[in-house]
């Protein structure tokens, strides 16, 4: 192991292979190995875990992980694992003797990592365990991974992280990081409350994701849209997010009919089935996971070439961390998302049936209008997104509304014909009973409420059915209307619509685009002989993972078989040089991976 008196740059360097550090990580590391806590923001793909992985190498003692996630603790485990570092996880699915051997070995000081469960943490049997080594001095760090999950207001609320500030009360000289790729400024409060954290220690890096290339369109025969998308990424592995269970089995199903790799994820299958499926998709290089939001938290996947939205997410937040998933390697990726206005009532419908007190649900609505406005906007997708969390951005030139603005225009008229249809109808009904009555068309829900009388019956024929959704989702967006929950979801007016409805101000809408730009997204250019040699590494990558039971990139990534097809070292010292070979890689892995490269450069002569 790295002697203690090694630089994290040499320790970065040697162990995990990088030539320096990104961003704030030195900055982070530095400030806890000088004894101190903080609080680090951080978006996916950008290191966050080397900021409590290479501080353990160099603290005497133990550095215990606390995470939610069991994939992720056996996939960090497995990856430390081939840089030689010897680290463990604790859950709930081990056989016991599996877990007291683990407890064995971190009491004999043979583990540098241990990752733990935040309700395994706190049991009288672990505590007891910390109790041994902190009196012996060999506690070192506390890392806190996933920590929006203690707030209350947030997506993924996990109870058991309200107990966590009692590692502050029980040690209180032991350093804690606490760690989060998805926090707005109220979520970031509320994590410094409850963990007692200095509020003066926060570390935030730029949430932007710029390998990342957002595309949102108006759900419209999505089945189609998906196989449009699915065209241009074969062969690559993804992930498509439903809002049920239903959707997930349906979806998935019918693209096993069309010739696609794809796989079910959701909490109502058993959990035999979950893990085998989870397991090949981390194992695998080009399974389409099909999933509810169950699935992808902690996973680790870097080679996942773009995520796909069916349905409208929750919130901002959701959907950053959903879309966080694809290109953690930092390779180019598509995040594609498909809404409609039947989603947002949906999701309106959610907050108001849920069991939650008035302030979360106003908070829940206050997200679910962000994110439809991101939606709506006529403007960089990246720049809304970062605006979202208080960050200034150029436009990206890569999105879909840089490659192709929409056109924007003067909805006024339609605006007020919309809002009076819905006001003189009673703001008690759905959007297709206003379009029906704003199209003239006699439906049974028109006919029943003698709606055809109306003033407003039959005043909106100019627009076709899809135009008018367009109008009342963007009225939405703009806060003009909302979903009565107390009658379903019914459209209802805003005071905001007042002086639309008077003529006193105009409104603008975006028109649909009929196309999309579409082009491809590929990884850096490799040269046709290059090209083969990658593949022939990646062969060998994928038979000795197979071997070793793990997933291939916890051997070497794409990018580090790039660089090796790209400079062709020749000696066991040239391959420090190549990203993400460190000393041990190149020690267990050197010898083929040169034989190959070797081999490769005798037959073409």
């Amino acid at each position: 192991m790295m002697a203690r008196m090694s630089t994290p740059l040499q320790t970065l360097q040697r162990v995990f292979g990088y030539p320096a550090f990104r961003g704030q990580q030195e900055a982070i590391i530095e400030h806890v190995l000088a004894g101190h806590d903080a609080l680090v923001l951080m978006p996916t793909g950008a290191g966050k875990s080397l900021c409590y992985q290479l501080p353990a190498l160099l603290l005497p003692g133990l550095t215990v992980v606390i995470s939610p996630l069991i994939a992720l603790m056996q996939d960090q485990v497995d990856s430390l694992a081939q840089l030689g570092v010897e680290a463990a996880y604790l859950n709930s699915a081990q056989d016991w003797k599996v877990a007291e051997g683990i407890e064995r070995k971190a009491i004999a000081g043979a583990l540098k990592l241990l990752y733990v469960a935040p309700e395994r943490l706190l049991q009288g049997r672990f505590i007891d365990l910390l109790d041994q080594l902190h009196a012996r001095g060999d506690l070192a760090l506390f890392a806190i991974d996933e920590a929006h999950c203690v707030s209350q207001w947030g997506h993924d609320f996990r109870p058991d992280y309200l107990q966590l500030s009692t590692l502050h009360e029980r040690y209180p000289e032991v350093v804690r990081l606490a760690l989060t790729a998805t926090a707005d400024r109220s979520t970031q409060d509320e994590i410094l409350r409850q963990l007692q954290l200095p509020a003066e220690h926060v570390f935030i890096s730029s949430f932007d994701r710029p390998n990342l290339r957002y595309l949102v369109q108006e759900k419209n025969q999505p089945r189609t849209q998906i196989m449009n998308f699915l065209r241009r990424h074969q062969g690559q592995a993804g992930i498509i997010y439903c809002q049920s269970r239903n959707k997930v089995d349906e979806l998935s199903a019918w693209l096993c009919t069309q010739g696609v790799a794809a796989m079910a994820y959701h909490a109502g299958l058993d959990a035999s089935t979950r893990a085998a499926h989870q397991r090949r998709f981390i194992a695998e290089e080009a399974w389409i996971m099909v999933a509810t939001v169950a699935f992808g938290m902690g996973i680790d996947k870097p080679d996942v070439r773009f995520v796909i939205h069916l349905d409208m997410p929750a919130s901002i937040e959701a959907y950053y961390q959903e879309t966080g998933r694809a290109g953690r390697d930092g390779d180019e990726a598509e995040v594609l998302m498909l809404y409609g206005l039947q989603d947002v009532v949906l999701q309106a419908r959610r907050i108001e049936d849920a069991a939650s007190e008035a302030p979360r649900k106003a908070v829940e609505r206050h997200k679910l209008e962000a994110l439809l406005a991101y939606c709506e906007s006529a403007g960089c997708r990246r720049v809304a997104l970062l605006a979202y969390f208080g960050e200034q951005a150029a436009p990206c030139g890569q999105c879909d509304t840089c490659l192709d603005p929409p056109e924007v225009w003067d909805g006024t008229e339609a605006a007020r014909k919309a809002l009076s249809a819905i006001y003189r109808s009673g703001q008690r009904f759905g959007s297709l009973h206003i379009i029906a009555t704003l199209r003239g068309e006699l439906s049974e829900g028109v006919k029943k409420h003698g709606h055809q009388h109306l003033s407003t019956f039959a005043i909106g024929q100019e627009l076709d059915e899809r135009g008018w959704r367009n109008v009342l989702r963007q009225l939405l967006a703009a806060g003009l209307l909302y979903a009565n929950p107390e009658h379903h979801g019914a459209l209802a007016l805003t005071p905001l619509a007042r002086p639309v409805l008077r003529g006193e101000s105009r409104i603008h809408f975006r028109r649909a685009a009929l196309r999309r730009r579409e082009e491809s997204v590929k990884a850096s250019p490799l040269q046709p002989g290059e090209q083969e040699l990658f593949e022939r590494l990646r062969s060998w990558r994928r038979q000795e993972a197979q071997k070793l039971g793990v997933p291939p990139y916890t051997l070497l990534h794409d990018k580090s078989l790039r660089e090796l097809a790209q400079h062709k070292p020749r000696q066991r010292a040239a391959l420090l040089s190549i990203y993400g070979v460190g000393s041990s890689k190149a020690e267990r892995f050197g010898d083929e991976v040169l034989r190959i490269i070797e081999d490769f450069l005798r037959a073409r002569g």
